[in-house]
């Protein structure tokens, strides 16, 4: 009671009066300023800024105009191949030699393409409409490469025309090379099965391992040129790889999606 009586007695000082009050100490204004700081510029971050959003999708390079197999029309045995994998052939351009029971018949080309595949070898006995060879649509060895991406059929919806890609080439390793630069020319309207996939690679394949998570829909991605480097496209390297991209490469694709707004506001 004693000591409660003194500061009573204390605070009731006439002298105390004009005494000024102090409030809070610097280091306490100091604190909240900082914190009045932060919370203004997440408000205005909240409001402007945006968080950059990806797509992730697995495709291969090629000349965007499709393959075909060709399969054999006869039956008989393989005697000669005119061929080799990789190169360009005409329509109608002689493939194989194939002794039959009514004498020597060669088989040809449908269309004009680069022989990406060849299953018949000298020797080899086939039977009528034995697949024989993949043959990639193309007419001339130079054409520009373009990248196809098989994105997930629920999330093609958020990929738009002209959106910035990013491709890692399974040839070109990306630590050294960088990736490469390119963007969004076409979205497929429906997503497509094994079966239709393969037959526009020209291989079941390809056909199984793009459309294992279920059926995807097709994005064409147009590449981008620089004749300062050595394949002719852009990279994120200087200079990219010292040798031209063949077409039946795979690689994995990012896709640059619309930027979002991390907050949405809710309003009564």
């Amino acid at each position: 009671m004693q000591f409660r009586q003194q500061a009573l007695s204390k605070a009731q000082s006439a002298e105390d009066i004009d005494l000024p009050v102090r409030y809070a100490r610097p280091q306490g204004w100091l604190a909240l300023a900082v914190t009045v700081v932060v919370m203004a510029g997440a408000a205005v971050w909240a409001v402007t800024g945006t968080v950059s959003n990806t797509l992730d999708a697995t495709g291969i390079l090629t000349h965007g105009q499709g393959s075909y197999v060709l399969q054999s029309p006869i039956a008989g045995q393989v005697t000669s191949v005119l061929a080799q994998e990789g190169s360009t052939l005409p329509a109608g351009a002689p493939l194989l030699k194939v002794r039959t029971s009514r004498g020597t018949t060669v088989v040809r080309t449908i269309a004009a393409g680069r022989l990406t595949t060849l299953s018949a070898s000298i020797g080899s006995v086939l039977n009528t409409g034995a697949n024989v060879a993949s043959v990639e649509r193309v007419r001339h060895s130079n054409d520009p490469l373009v990248a196809t991406l098989y994105v997930p059929a629920d999330r093609a919806a958020s990929v738009r025309l002209g959106a910035s890609v990013d491709l890692s080439v399974q040839s070109a390793p990306t630590q050294t090379y960088g990736v490469l630069r390119g963007e969004v020319r076409a979205v497929g309207r429906t997503a497509q099965s094994s079966q239709q996939i393969g037959s526009y690679l020209g291989s079941e394949q390809l056909g199984e391992e793009f459309s294992k998570h279920g059926p995807p829909v097709a994005v064409q991605i147009r590449l981008d040129r620089d004749s300062g480097t050595r394949s002719g496209y852009r990279w994120s390297s200087p200079e990219g790889p010292p040798f031209a991209l063949g077409s039946m490469t795979l690689t994995d694709g990012t896709v640059h999606l619309d930027a979002q707004h991390p907050i949405d506001w809710l309003l009564p």
